[in-house]
């Protein structure tokens, strides 16, 4: 019995080695899997289920076998992709899960998130995001020409790459913040909370009035190398896959 999780992937047709990890994954240990869930920014642009290129299908491809063989996948969308709708889930056969939910871990209720809403420091990136994310914008974003759509992705990622590497200050303010983290578990009344993001890896405790002791796991990134949480009945391993040569 195990349970998956894995976040910020940033596949683009630029990653081909990204994209191999993968697929790899997919086609081996996820099978074994009870279900994977997808915690954001599985693509480093996504911008509308009508931008099927070849390596958008290849991707869809990859998890349509995977759903087809019985595994469950879940998707969290995330600060990249959150234009990936029903129609991506139709071909992929993945599910749409909400931006926060509670899931049942083998008995322990845990909530989980794509975490970005937990950076509470990241002020002008939250302005955005309540922005981006009103449906009517939402809706008008869909139905402007598909070759505009590209040249926005195109300089929003280029503006992104800009900012590599980031100092110590921007990493601090792009991180989950005790405020966030503490808000999120009260909300929910769970003491797990597992998310991605920040692409900062590791397992944090803190302690929250009223629940007592509580765990969040952060998701690493997949730039240099493949971050997966394995979550068991007994417990759990955050680890690493190399990246193909």
């Amino acid at each position: 019995m195990i349970t998956r999780f894995i976040s910020d992937l940033h596949l683009s047709a630029e990653r081909p080695d990204i994209t191999e990890l993968f697929k790899r994954f997919l086609e081996q240990e996820a099978r074994s899997s009870d279900a994977l869930y997808i915690l954001g920014d599985l693509f480093d642009a996504w911008i509308g289920d009508d931008d099927l290129t070849p390596f958008h299908q290849e991707v869809i491809t990859a998890l349509r076998k995977l759903t087809d063989s019985g595994v469950p996948v879940f998707f969290i969308a995330g600060n990249r992709d959150f234009l990936i709708g029903k129609r991506f889930a139709r071909m992929t056969g993945v599910s749409m899960l909400p931006e926060s939910v509670v899931v049942d871990l083998y008995g322990v209720p845990t909530l989980i998130m794509h975490g970005d809403t937990l950076c509470t420091l990241d002020t002008g990136y939250l302005r955005f995001r309540k922005i981006i994310r009103n449906r009517w914008l939402l809706s008008l974003l869909t139905r402007l020409p598909l070759t505009w759509r590209r040249t926005i992705a195109r300089a929003l990622r280029s503006n992104s790459k800009s900012q590599q590497p980031l100092s110590a200050e921007q990493l601090n303010i792009m991180d989950a913040t005790e405020e966030g983290v503490q808000s999120a578990l009260k909300s929910h009344q769970v003491t797990r909370l597992i998310h991605g993001h920040t692409h900062q890896p590791g397992v944090h405790h803190h302690q929250i009035p009223a629940l007592g002791q509580a765990q969040r796991i952060v998701l690493g990134d997949w730039y240099e190398q493949g971050s997966i949480l394995e979550v068991t009945p007994t417990g759990y391993s955050l680890r690493t896959e190399a990246l193909p040569r």
